[in-house]
């Protein structure tokens, strides 16, 4: 790929100068008003979560249960590290997404139909699924107390007995292909793919939709030969909460799965993206568009990076939610668009930073550059103590509000499992966002939000596209992914 950067103050400068030359003087409306103020604790939220109990099933399978007798309701899931469409051969991507979905369209002993009706009459759920960039397959389900073992009966043959017939998966071609072609009108989508594609290159994680030809190029024996190999319990990880004890959760789990055996097969590995490469401006021309989708980004980091912390404290001043400069700004003071938000995306391999916004095609040029003022501010001036202290109080609250429910505390604990984090992390999270120091934010800001490293992507009518050109050179693609050759 062409890749041309050019530092941010020059970019700054330039935009600038285009837009007193093309649009009339900006004037930001009034700032946002505090209609009322909630009272503010500075104490440091302290909590001592409760404690999954841990087992090992004979199959090699662990088990995790978050006991709650509060409600007669069990939740479970089991994932199945190697099953997910990280591993999906390049001629073939979607094949995990598929298996997953129709593992649920029949059985050697029920047809899709009759799955259905039981799961309603029991008032139950069974699922199966795998993302296109994820690591693992997972079947999850939930149910009352007094269903738990009938609904457990029909996961297991769920899991182990699908029977992939050929009209399902007919059906499923039919269904999925329509949409396919569909999401391609989609402005977001566009700029999203070709994004993906500058961040992570030939990785995995680049993926974001399969192709028709992928597609009709599932067969019965790949479906089967895909499940059969990667649907093993030697790795897979058995995660239950609600009413229902770590000994009779193994017992159940033990019988309904007995048939479910070791297979040897060793854990599946995992690959970093390659180092991104320069800064690079893209635009995308969709003929007619009333307005211009927005894309800033890098690539950033891991879940375990050291960084994460401090980088989420700094993106949350940013473009976390409503409170964000991004929203505040371009919103609320501005009105270019409906919403601005950045996001962090750090998984089991470095991932991204991305902001985003829709914009009127009229204000391009002020909204892509106050956009790229923000981020130069975030990076170039330490936040003012009484943001700095919102965005750790604000992640502090999000956190605590997600231990009202016991699945999100269990689920705490899936991802301390997965990434290996210490039996405290969770206890100590309010403690450690607290002690994020403002240096350290600035740190991570002018660490990765390097003017140099950032991959511009805008989608929108051709008349707008030269408003980039005061970012760096744009490259132009078609609606197909394709170089514009001028």
């Amino acid at each position: 790929m062409r890749r041309t950067s050019i530092t941010l103050a020059v970019a700054l400068a330039a935009g600038a100068a285009l837009v007193a030359q093309q649009q009339p003087p900006q004037t930001a409306t009034q700032a946002v008003i505090l209609k009322g103020k909630a009272p503010v604790s500075n104490e440091v939220l302290k909590v001592k979560l409760p404690r999954p109990a841990e087992a090992q099933l004979s199959n090699g399978a662990h088990l995790m249960v978050l006991e709650d007798h509060r409600a007669p309701q069990i939740t479970f899931s089991i994932a199945m590290p190697g099953g997910g469409g990280f591993y999906d051969p390049a001629d073939m991507v979607g094949r995990a997404t598929a298996t997953a979905s129709l593992m649920r369209e029949g059985t050697t002993t029920k047809t899709s139909a009759q799955i259905s009706e039981q799961l309603e009459t029991m008032a139950a759920s069974v699922n199966a699924g795998a993302g296109l960039t994820s690591v693992d397959a997972t079947l999850s389900g939930s149910s009352l107390t007094e269903n738990f073992q009938a609904t457990l009966a029909l996961a297991a043959d769920v899991l182990l007995h699908p029977t992939f017939a050929p009209d399902e998966i007919a059906r499923y071609k039919e269904r999925t292909k329509p949409g396919l072609l569909q999401q391609r009108t989609s402005p977001n989508f566009l700029g999203a793919e070709l994004y993906q594609r500058l961040v992570y290159g030939q990785h995995p994680a680049s993926r974001i939709s399969p192709t028709a030809e992928s597609i009709d190029r599932l067969t019965h024996d790949a479906l089967v030969e895909w499940h059969k190999t990667r649907y093993v319990p030697d790795h897979a990880l058995i995660a239950v909460s609600g009413d229902i004890t770590l000994a009779d959760a193994k017992k159940a789990f033990e019988t309904a799965l007995a048939s479910w055996q070791k297979s040897g097969t060793a854990a599946p590995a995992l690959s970093e993206p390659a180092a991104m490469g320069a800064g690079h401006v893209s635009f995308i021309v969709r003929p007619g568009s009333v307005q211009t989708t927005l894309m800033v980004g890098t690539q950033a980091i891991a879940r375990t990076d050291p960084d994460y912390d401090a980088f989420q404290v700094m993106n949350k001043v940013l473009g976390g939610g409503p409170t964000g400069r991004l929203f505040t700004h371009l919103r609320e003071e501005k009105g270019y668009t409906y919403g601005a938000s950045s996001n962090v995306n750090a998984g089991r391999w470095r991932g991204d930073w991305l902001a985003s916004m829709d914009v009127r095609s009229d204000v391009t040029v002020p909204a892509m550059t106050d956009l790229m003022a923000e981020i130069a501010r975030m990076r170039n001036e330490s936040i003012p103590q009484k943001d700095f202290d919102s965005a750790r109080r604000a992640l502090i609250a999000q956190f605590a509000l997600g231990l009202e429910s016991p699945a999100s505390v269990l689920s705490n604990y899936i991802t301390l499992y997965w990434y290996k984090l210490p039996a405290d992390y969770w206890d100590k999270y309010p403690e450690r966002i607290n002690a994020v120091t403002q240096a350290q934010a600035l740190a991570v800001a002018k660490k990765y939000l390097d003017p140099s490293r950032l991959q511009i992507v805008a989608v929108g009518d051709a008349k707008v596209a030269d408003v980039f050109k005061a970012f760096g050179t744009v490259e132009m693609f078609d609606a197909a992914g394709k170089p514009i050759i001028k």
